[in-house]
């Protein structure tokens, strides 16, 4: 569930950043591709649009549900953010690595990793199909558990929203605390199309589950990062960009001789 719209402070703080990466990469003769650019503006613009309907939906069903539900812990209690932080992270690493693990998931995740230079600006280029998608089922037994939405939400935001910042090639480090935290360094290895890279570091705030789970990566040395897909769409053009990964997957469905053999391929890998 990755359809949650920055707050106006942080999309302040997002713009300076986003000079400041750009003066950067300029001085440092990295350059700046404006068409990769001007293709994740419109898809921050469509994800915008596509994300109040989205987030409509799928607050409804979660409150729904947490209607339900026998135990509704306190928001008061300091014990209930600990605990909502590290259980949302833990369904956040699931809904991400599922995304790369089925088909499904992946025809609204493929637009975010069709960026062939990461910057901040590109951490904008978002699917706008998250709740046809259905990955945000991943969260609903976090609801289920007495969890109220709004804490859901709210720790939610605040992740999706200090992922901006992963999306760089500045050479950022924290030292010690890359143990623990995600870091523009592991995201940069996240978004890489080399071979022995493809599906690692999936984490949003933190990488512990990663190196918990055995899906965390560091750039060997000697070696340079590609970005984008291995197998790129076909244009560049906002609906192709938007649409082009169900295209292909309904495409191959259809193909697929019977509809057990297509549904297989639909939660097969991409």
């Amino acid at each position: 569930m990755d359809h949650i719209n920055p707050s106006p402070a942080i999309l302040g703080i997002a713009l300076l950043a986003g000079l400041i990466e750009l003066a950067w990469r300029l001085r440092t003769g990295r350059g700046y591709d404006r068409a990769d650019a001007w293709g994740s503006a419109r898809m921050a613009i469509g994800h915008i649009l596509a994300g109040l309907f989205n987030g409509f939906l799928i607050a409804l069903i979660f409150s729904q549900v947490s209607r339900l539900m026998p135990v509704h812990w306190p928001l008061d209690d300091w014990r209930t953010w600990a605990v909502g932080f590290v259980l949302v992270e833990f369904a956040y690493y699931w809904f991400h690595r599922l995304c790369h693990e089925m088909r499904w998931l992946w025809s609204t995740h493929v637009v975010h990793h069709s960026v062939e230079e990461l910057t901040l600006l590109s951490s904008l280029r978002l699917g706008w199909t998250n709740f046809f998608s259905l990955g945000w089922l991943v969260y609903v037994p976090v609801v289920m558990a007495g969890f109220d939405i709004r804490l859901v939400l709210a720790i939610l935001a605040v992740d999706l929203q200090y992922q901006f910042f992963l999306h760089t090639e500045a050479p950022i480090r924290l030292g010690p605390l890359e143990w623990v935290l995600n870091t523009p360094a592991h995201h940069r290895v996240h978004h890489a199309c080399n071979g022995r890279y493809l599906d690692k570091n999936y984490g949003g705030m933190v990488i512990v589950f990663d190196r918990l789970f055995g899906t965390f990566a560091e750039l060997q040395p000697g070696d340079t990062l590609r970005y984008g897909l291995v197998h790129p769409l076909r244009s560049r053009s906002t609906l192709e960009l938007a649409f082009g990964g169900w295209r292909q997957l309904f495409a191959d469905m259809r193909r697929a001789g019977s509809l057990g053999a297509a549904l297989r391929l639909a939660l097969s890998r991409p």
